[in-house]
């Protein structure tokens, strides 16, 4: 049977099917493409592809790569596609094992960021949490992390990356930036910073503690070297200008294909670092928020200024100017509100 057929139920790509099958549990599907790659439909969203035994895995690597966590941030779903497509045509052969996932396939149905909660703050256990174990997210969210614990398992031994692709909700004085996160003890590989170079990610944001974001469990609990890795800025299905997202589409099929890494060249030749000096959270009630809603990312504030302030706090720009990242006041008590950020290298290699 046709590989589009067994697998996508007769939809002319995964993407396709995919947004077909939204709100469905499918059964696992596998099928083997002519030069024996395996590919398996896990669920609907994932697919756990693994080439034929013997074949040369150059960089010793195992890849998980994410896209459509948040539903309505549609590139990087549209780059996963094509990258499967290709594959499943036979243009390229895979070298390394990898799952890939689509994330919130309701959300990327309803053309929106998710549909009852945020499922980029579900993971790390979180979603178990009491207000959220019932949601239909939060199940989705503990079915992925199974699905990487059981990927990381399956291939010890191999160098394991997790790169969670998105775009933002606002503009960024930084178009492409990505999100390093904490683990004790951890600093960033100087391959892992030549491949953002090599998808045009230049600039790259250590985080300061351990979250309930997607990558920050993959790194913290499979060890993993893990990324958030943020490609511009949102748009709907079929409006993106894809041609702004050609570097990750290229250093993700030499990554697939296990080609040699090409050498750091102008203009992506310089990584501009920052770290988290402070993270703001929606303290309640009386909480104030002196952020513009308009402001973009990567907008610096100078020192003494006030970023926000309570009945019993009041925080201040220190001695050297921080810039705010992921400004949002429409949060509910105590998520993330926003970061403020300021240069430094103390976690890279």
């Amino acid at each position: 049977m046709n590989v589009l057929n067994h697998l996508f139920n007769f939809h002319p790509d995964w993407l396709a099917h995919t947004l077909a099958s939204a709100s469905s549990d499918l059964p696992e599907t596998k099928h083997q493409l002519p030069d024996g790659t395996q590919v398996s439909r896990k669920a609907n969203g994932v697919l756990w592809l693994t080439p034929p035994a013997g074949r040369e895995n150059p960089n010793k690597e195992a890849l998980i790569v994410s896209a459509g966590v948040h539903g309505n941030e549609t590139a990087p779903i549209e780059v996963l596609n094509t990258l499967v497509s290709e594959l499943l045509a036979g243009e390229w052969e895979l070298a390394c094992p990898l799952l890939l996932i689509l994330g919130n396939p309701p959300a990327m149905t309803a053309g929106t960021r998710f549909i009852e909660v945020n499922m980029n703050r579900l993971f790390n256990g979180a979603h178990g949490k009491a207000d959220y174990a019932a949601l239909p997210e939060a199940r989705r969210a503990r079915f992925l992390e199974e699905m990487c614990r059981q990927f990381a398992m399956a291939h010890q031994g191999l160098a394991l990356s997790h790169y969670d692709l998105h775009t933002a909700i606002r503009p960024s004085k930084r178009e492409r930036f990505a999100l390093y996160p904490f683990v004790e003890g951890r600093s960033v590989p100087a391959g892992q910073c030549a491949f953002l170079l090599e998808a045009e990610v230049e600039t790259l944001l250590l985080q300061h503690k351990e979250s309930t974001v997607f990558s920050s469990f993959t790194a913290g609990l499979l060890k993993a070297e893990s990324f958030t890795v943020e490609l511009g800025k949102v748009a709907p299905f079929g409006r993106n200008d894809l041609r702004r997202f050609r570097g990750i589409e290229r250093a993700l099929r030499r990554r697939f294909g296990g080609q040699p890494a090409p050498a750091v060249a102008p203009p992506f030749d310089h990584l501009t670092v920052f770290e988290v000096v402070h993270e703001i959270l929606n303290t309640g009630p009386s909480f104030r928020f002196h952020v513009p809603d308009e402001v973009a990312n990567f907008t610096e504030y100078q020192p003494g200024t006030v970023i926000w302030e309570d009945d019993q706090t009041c925080y201040r720009v220190g001695t050297a100017p921080e810039a705010v990242v992921f400004p949002n006041r429409e949060v509910p008590v105590g998520q993330r509100v926003g970061l403020m950020v300021r240069p430094g290298r103390s976690r890279v290699r």
